[in-house]
């Protein structure tokens, strides 16, 4: 959707996914409708407007392409292009994809916080938009029958938009179709997977079919039964999946994370010829000619990846971003869907009740509860409850579905997931709701800078309310809000107001996407706000103290600010040991309020470089829903000239003084100087050594 305004600012609106993203024109805009088709790429929406010249409101990547799609210019911070009279598509990669087509000359200038493309007179541009927003689009009957399981998992595929290495993209990955059980198998006829030639054989138990659904999904692979895990292709190709020390599950994520990453590797021969990273360092090393594996089919890529050894490539994989664990619950297949289009690595548990661990709150788990006296955020409460402690994984992020309250990662709920699909599309600004319901709790609010908004290219909207009623708080949660911070007590399963309690399992529907409860034992009333409809949210297990709960609900709120998801914000958290085993997500964690404004959330750690003059800097970036694994990162540095796969921790580099001082003033972000984190417009590079 475009939306243009009296300053000469023609907006791009993503409502469902709550994107914005303006262009500044040189004179008021007044977009006429055009045919979506003229972009060779697809767009979901196209207009066109008269200008001399666009303004980005922040630096992105700049492709400037001839018609047939071939990148004549691409361009990042610091960029002077000039470019002759003639037609061009210019893609834009920002939280919306953008595309303009134009008949002009063209420069291209770009400095450390705008993008400008002038056209040297007053021009007719033609302005296409894709949304990053994927939704199933079909469903999928399936009975409880792993032989029909299979089927539905065979069907994943369909929903990629190219069996070619560019499906390593985010944007050509759709949904898997959506899935329900019942008591008969049924599959749209139009629906069917795509002819790759690959096949995957495992025994027929939802063990072992669970684990492979990302794999069948990204190859377009067809599930069958067979005696033994194995990858087949129809050249003849076979690979067993049992090979290392018997680990079937570590094989297959090896499989996929190995594939996936020469696709990365290989689509720079395409529409994207960067130069990357991870392909300076391995390519010497390999007997792979990428030029000629561009060319060939998935099949025989697949051969051809799977040639090389593991443990050639494994210091340059990207970190997987997430790893789900799910009991072996035949409902849980009503789920996979939704944890493939994460491309989530998937482990099976047992679901028998002596599998979990029963801990008594708050004193039998070291770590688990932190109290400070009389100090915390409601009543103790020493109910004993079944717990389940995940194992550690080297993915970003961990997530658990199926029975059981998971410690310290993502507790997965579908109805989270059923939610976002009926989320009602908004081109208004980011709404966000502060309740603060006790005046001694509220420095997590007040004290220092604003924790919302101060985005000068969002709108946002923020509603603050202290000291609520019941009826008040009842008003507060059936009212339209992207995000609701909570600063409060919560005892005995109810929200503390001035005159009573209120319980969200008493509510009809509730109107509150993502929320942070940060009161004691809040884990009941965020799972309560799932099944009355919100999306997904941070809450405790255990009392808390106000000192820490503070602490934490000032971080967590700037990171949301700033374009982390849900879960990777309680990641970042967790790992720096400012938040403990206290605090969960449910639902779906990995939803964002806002958009990064570089495009991928990311930490940066600085360290002395030994010079005086240097300083070893290492980043560490996070998935969004639009840069998800297999995206570029570039981290707008002008000593950095290669791109990087997003992913976890990138490779250390020095920086001089001048370099780091620009980079940390870029956007605010966490940064990790010691043992302690900062924001990175907070600091000032000349006091770094003696930190």
């Amino acid at each position: 959707m475009f939306h243009a305004s009296g300053d000469a600012t023609l907006t791009i609106i993503d409502p469902i996914q709550r994107r914005q993203y303006p262009l500044q024109l040189s004179t008021n805009p007044h977009p006429d409708p055009v045919d979506t088709n003229r972009f060779y790429f697809p767009v979901d929406n196209a207009v066109s407007v008269t200008t001399e010249n666009i303004e980005l409101p922040y630096v992105v990547g700049v492709f400037v392409r001839n018609l047939s799609g071939d990148v004549l210019v691409k361009t990042e911070e610091f960029a002077y292009e000039e470019l002759p009279e003639r037609e061009y598509l210019i893609e834009l990669n920002g939280p919306i994809k953008v595309y303009l087509r134009v008949t002009s000359e063209l420069t291209v200038a770009s400095s450390t916080d705008r993008v400008e493309l002038d056209f040297g007179a007053v021009t007719r541009v033609q302005i296409g938009a894709r949304s990053y927003h994927e939704r199933p689009g079909m469903t999928i009957t399936t009975t409880k029958e792993p032989s029909d399981v299979m089927k539905a998992i065979s069907t994943f595929g369909s929903a990629l938009k190219t069996t070619s290495c560019e499906r390593s993209l985010p944007s050509l990955r759709g949904h898997p179709p959506q899935i329900t059980l019942g008591d008969e198998m049924q599959i749209p006829d139009e629906l069917s997977a795509p002819a790759s030639g690959v096949r995957i054989e495992v025994p027929p138990k939802l063990q072992t079919i669970y684990p492979v659904s990302s794999l069948a999904y990204y190859l377009g692979a067809n599930v069958v039964p067979g005696p033994r895990p194995r990858l087949l292709t129809d050249r003849g190709f076979c690979r067993d999946l049992r090979r290392s020390s018997g680990d079937f599950e570590s094989e297959v994520e090896r499989v996929l994370r190995q594939v996936f990453f020469f696709d990365c590797i290989t689509r720079t021969e395409g529409y994207y010829q960067v130069e990357l990273y991870e392909r300076q360092a391995i390519e010497e090393h390999l007997d792979l000619a990428f030029d000629e594996l561009y060319e060939k089919s998935l099949a025989e890529q697949l051969e051809a990846y799977l040639e090389v050894p593991y443990q050639s490539i494994q210091d340059y994989l990207p970190t997987w971003p997430l790893t789900t664990f799910v009991t072996e619950e035949v409902q849980n297949i009503e789920s996979l869907p939704f944890l493939v289009n994460n491309l989530s690595l998937i482990r099976t548990v047992e679901s028998k009740r002596n599998h979990a661990t029963t801990l008594e709150l708050p004193d039998s788990v070291n770590g688990f509860v932190r109290s400070t006296g009389t100090d915390h955020r409601g009543e103790s409460n020493k109910r004993f409850n079944s717990y389940v402690a995940p194992p550690e994984t080297d993915s970003l992020e961990r997530a658990w579905l199926g029975t059981g309250n998971p410690i310290g990662v993502n507790k997965i709920i579908k109805k989270a997931f059923e939610n976002k699909l009926c989320r009602r599309g908004s081109t208004e600004g980011i709404k966000i709701t502060v309740v603060c319901n006790d005046s001694d709790m509220s420095s997590e609010y007040d004290d220092g800078d604003s924790l919302y908004g101060e985005r000068d290219e969002l709108e946002f909207n923020v509603d603050v309310h202290r000291n609520l009623t019941v009826e008040e708080l009842q008003a507060v949660f059936a009212t339209e809000t992207d995000f609701l911070h909570y600063i409060g007590h919560i005892s005995d399963d109810k929200f503390v107001c001035q005159d009573g309690g209120l319980n969200i399992g008493k509510m009809g529907d509730v109107a509150v996407d993502t929320f942070l409860l940060n009161g004691c034992r809040s884990y009941e009333q965020g799972k309560r706000l799932i099944d009355a409809g919100s999306i997904g949210g941070v809450v405790t297990y255990s009392h808390i103290g106000n000192k820490s709960a503070t602490t934490v609900g000032r971080l967590i709120a700037r990171l949301l600010n700033r374009g982390f998801s849900l879960r990777s914000a309680l990641t970042l958290a967790r790992n720096q040991q400012i938040v403990g085993n206290q605090y969960v997500i449910v639902g779906d964690g990995s939803v964002e309020i806002t958009q990064s404004e570089s495009g991928t959330p990311m930490m940066c750690e600085i360290r002395s470089g030994g010079k005086e003059s240097r300083f070893m800097t290492k980043l560490t970036t996070y998935p969004t829903l639009e840069q998800g694994v297999g995206s570029y990162y570039w981290p707008y540095i002008d000593e950095i000239q290669t791109y990087f796969l997003s992913g976890g921790d990138l490779p250390p580099f020095p920086l001089s003084t001048e370099t780091l001082s620009q980079f940390l003033r870029l956007e605010p972000f966490p940064v990790l100087l010691g043992d302690d984190l900062y924001w990175s417009t907070e600091i000032d590079v000349s006091d770094v050594r003696s930190l």
